[in-house]
C-alpha cells in the first residue's frame, strides 16, 4: 500500500484513539505503525480501503481472533470511517466487502468487540447480521471511566466437519478483493 494511503488511514484512525473511547489504544499510531500492521496481515487477512474522489473515506480489516491453532477459523473485524463520510453508506459497504472476502477465504466466524457506548457501531453490526453474544464489564479504562465491551458474532459459513482450511488472499480471484465505490 502506498505511503499516502497509510498516512490517510492513520489520520482516519487517530481521532478515534485520541478523542474517543471507541479504540482502547491510547496513542494514535504513526503511519509506519499502520504499515507494520498491514505487512503483518499480508496474505492472511484482508484490509478493505474505500477511496472516494481521490481520498480515503474509510477502511475495514480482519485480524486473527486468538493465537491458538483451533481459533484459526475465526477472525476479529473492525471498520473506521472518516468523519465527513459517516452516514453515507461507506461503513456498510466496506464492512460488507470485508465479510464477503472472509467468507470466500472460508473463515467460519467473524467477531467484533465494541467499546460502549457506541450506538452507531452497534447498529452497523446488527444491520450486517451480527448478534450480541456477551459483554466484558469494566474491561478498559479510558476517558476517565471504566468501559464495557460488548461482543458480537456473525457466522460466515456452514461449519463443516472437518472445517476447510482458510485460504490465503493470494488464492482468491483478484475481483474478489477489489471494492469500488463512487
Amino acid at each position: 500500500m502506498r505511503a499516502w494511503r497509510r498516512a490517510r488511514i492513520a489520520a482516519i484512525y487517530a481521532p478515534f484513539v485520541a478523542e474517543t473511547h471507541v479504540s482502547f489504544e491510547e496513542v494514535p499510531p504513526h503511519p509506519e505503525v499502520m504499515r507494520a500492521r498491514l505487512v503483518a496481515a499480508r496474505d492472511a487477512m484482508p484490509w478493505i480501503v474505500c477511496e472516494r474522489e481521490g481520498r480515503v473515506a474509510g477502511f475495514a480489516y480482519a485480524s486473527a481472533h486468538r493465537s491458538r491453532a483451533a481459533y484459526r477459523y475465526s477472525v476479529d473485524t473492525s471498520a473506521y470511517v472518516r468523519e465527513a463520510d459517516r452516514g453515507t453508506g461507506v461503513g456498510r459497504a466496506i464492512y460488507g466487502a470485508l465479510l464477503r472476502v472472509l467468507t470466500t477465504q472460508r473463515f467460519a466466524n467473524a467477531f467484533a468487540g465494541i467499546a460502549l457506548p457506541n450506538d452507531a457501531s452497534v447498529g452497523l453490526h446488527r444491520a450486517l447480521g451480527f448478534e450480541e453474544i456477551g459483554r466484558y464489564a469494566n474491561v478498559g479504562f479510558k476517558d476517565g471511566a471504566w468501559r464495557d465491551t460488548v461482543w458480537f458474532q456473525r457466522p460466515l459459513a456452514t461449519r463443516a466437519i472437518p472445517p476447510l482450511e482458510p485460504l490465503a488472499l493470494s488464492a482468491l480471484a483478484p475481483e474478489t478483493v477489489v471494492l469500488a465505490l463512487t
